[in-house]
């Protein structure tokens, strides 16, 4: 276990993982669930346990949409999105983990793509 990895986590999303009772409501309620090898609740779990490079190497990072639907679901108010953040931050932060490249974007977008997948895309790299 890397417990500077999970301290940087838990103090980078502010969030506590030990609350999670892991009821998966976080889960029934993401709109990218069938797109995420691990689901919001799995998130919390995984991080709780300090198996944090699965995570870090996975491509579910970048299929959260970061709406929140996870946080106002949450009856413990746990917030998985701010945990997902955090590790795509620590994933980018890894030189050449970059997933998306700014001038790539525009090329991903189409008319029928929410705006909020457009907000959400820039969130997932750095300058």
């Amino acid at each position: 276990m890397n417990n500077s990895l999970k301290d940087w986590i838990d103090i980078t999303s502010g969030v506590n993982v030990r609350k999670c009772m892991r009821c998966g409501k976080c889960s029934a309620v993401c709109p990218s669930y069938d797109e995420m090898e691990y689901h919001p609740h799995q998130f919390v779990y995984m991080v709780e346990k300090g198996n944090i490079e699965p995570l870090m190497a996975s491509e579910s990072l970048y299929r959260c949409l970061t709406c929140f639907a996870c946080v106002e679901r949450c009856p413990r108010s746990v917030e998985p999105a701010k945990v997902v953040e955090a590790v795509r931050l620590a994933s980018v932060r890894k030189q050449g983990n970059n997933h998306l490249i700014p001038d790539q974007i525009p090329e991903m977008l189409d008319d029928d793509m929410p705006q909020q997948a457009i907000v959400t895309a820039f969130r997932k790299y750095t300058k």
